[in-house]
């Protein structure tokens, strides 16, 4: 049977969503250009000096080997930078890639309700095997949001014993 046909089997709209027909079309079995792109030339790469960074984690998953260093600068409870340096595979570092994107302008209570799901989605998806590998990125940024949390806590207790 012709694909071009309104059959449909073969036939999907154009602005369906091709991470909600995943289960239609079957398992997302290949990185996609989106992927290679952040695993390529992934955003938001690099350090922040401890006077810069006003949050920080370190993360890992010791069954693959992946590492994530996540730092954060929060000004008026909003991420106004982000950074991260990864040592993973090309999903870990993809997906920590796009986690940064989503994170970076959001206030701190948009950015702590991230999931690895929102990664995956806007990277239009990611090989079954490798969806693990979405929580390095989201894991760092909800530690570093706990971190830059504890920080505040502690500056204010200094305050309050000197006072």
């Amino acid at each position: 049977m012709d694909k071009t046909t309104n059959n449909d089997e073969y036939s999907q709209p154009s602005s369906v969503d091709p991470v909600e027909t995943e289960s239609t079309v079957g398992p997302v079995l290949f990185y996609n250009e989106l992927v290679i792109e952040h695993f390529t030339n992934p955003c938001n790469v690099g350090e922040m000096s401890p006077k810069e960074a006003n949050g920080f984690a370190l993360v890992g998953d010791p069954a693959c080997g992946d590492e994530m260093k996540l730092w954060i600068k929060v000004e008026s409870d909003r991420i106004v930078d982000i950074r991260f340096k990864s040592f993973g595979c090309p999903g870990a570092i993809a997906t920590s890639s796009m986690a940064t994107k989503l994170a970076k302008g959001k206030t701190l209570h948009e950015a702590v309700e991230l999931t690895d799901d929102d990664v995956i989605r806007e990277l239009g998806g990611i090989p079954e095997e490798k969806k693990h590998c979405s929580l390095l990125g989201i894991t760092a940024l909800q530690k570093a949001i706990n971190d830059y949390y504890m920080r505040k806590m502690m500056e204010s207790a200094d305050s309050d014993d000197l006072s």
